[in-house]
């Protein structure tokens, strides 16, 4: 704690060297007026992209645009990284003492942030699965990618979280047939959750999809994905590889099926939602798709905040859990 008082005690997990963490002290400003202070209660592990900085695979040309809210440090080490935080406020607008928020910050047992940069919870939804709107966020921004339509068939390489969230939305669609495709045979018990259809990889595929997406992280995957689109059919990649170079297979009857490969990133609004949408209200919508007690087949584990730096590598280790939590202390 800061001898002058100003500053509250606070913990932070850093990333200190390429697959090593440690917990360090941070600071948890008094919020002077216009800010709030938030105590955290759980956070997430978003396993794809916080691997890739675990183990200092972000590439330089992407420092800039990979800076996450409220990050310290830079992408080679070391910096306090992660985007899924949900808590409650403990100090500041009078009127919102008590009130539990989501954040996008680094693992941090305490922080003061401004009040827009805390999303209000609904009463019907649970703190755990809150720590879940960074990915359905990113699912909403993928399917506004690919505009599935009634009847479409889909399918989702890649049972991650993103990719359960992209069936589970594609899935309400009246009409819809969405197959999620994966080589854990585990998922399938989420994926009848979720209500999709699930496969693994050489079980036999809906080929001839109208839509495809890919989010398993690997280049087999992506291969995999080309060939269950059909004529003219699209398919939408949603892995990041960062600084690893992937062979894509633009040969065989990539032409003549007249595919579409286009990439989803959610740090960009697709073209035809900008004129309406921001992402404030993009979040605010993906954390009011999270009321649905089926989405918690997605938080599998849970990890003390004071253990984390020894159990970070096995957690973001392959095939790993889906939503791994963190929990903060309650005093």
């Amino acid at each position: 704690m800061d001898v002058d008082g100003l500053y509250g005690e606070a913990l932070a997990l850093w990333m200190v060297a390429p697959g090593q963490a440690e917990i360090r002290p941070a600071r948890a400003p008094a919020p002077r007026p216009g800010y709030i202070r938030v105590r955290a209660l759980v956070s997430g592990i978003s396993r794809g992209t916080e691997s890739l900085v675990f183990r200092g695979l972000v590439p330089k040309s992407e420092w800039k645009r990979m800076r996450c809210p409220f990050q310290e440090g830079e992408f080679w080490f070391p910096l306090k990284y992660g985007y899924a935080v949900a808590g409650v406020i403990e100090e500041g607008s009078e009127s919102r003492i008590g009130q539990r928020v989501f954040c996008m910050h680094p693992h941090q047992t305490r922080f003061t942030v401004p009040p827009l940069a805390a999303y209000p919870l609904p009463e019907d939804l649970p703190t755990e699965r809150a720590v879940l709107a960074p990915q359905m966020e990113t699912a909403l921004n993928a399917c506004w990618d690919g505009a599935p339509r009634l009847g479409d068939r889909i399918a989702v390489v890649g049972a991650g979280v993103i990719g359960c969230l992209i069936a589970y939305l594609a899935a309400r669609l009246p009409g819809t047939s969405v197959t999620l495709i994966d080589r854990e045979p585990s998922r399938a018990a989420v994926a009848a959750t979720l209500g999709a259809a699930f496969a693994l990889p050489n079980d036999e595929l809906p080929h001839n999809c109208d839509l495809v997406f890919h989010a398993s992280g690997n280049a087999e995957g992506l291969g995999l994905a080309l060939t269950l689109a059909g004529f003219e059919g699209t398919v939408i990649e949603l892995s990041w590889y960062g600084s690893k170079s992937v062979p894509v297979p633009l040969g065989l009857d990539f032409h003549s099926q007249r595919l579409t490969l286009r990439s989803s990133q959610v740090g960009s609004l697709p073209l035809h939602r900008r004129q309406r949408w921001d992402p404030p209200r993009r979040m605010e919508l993906a954390i009011s798709l999270l009321a649905d007690a089926r989405l918690d087949a997605l938080i599998s584990g849970a990890t003390p905040f004071e253990e984390l730096p020894g159990e970070l590598p096995r957690i973001l280790g392959q095939p790993g859990p889906l939503c791994h939590l963190v929990r903060y202390s309650t005093d």
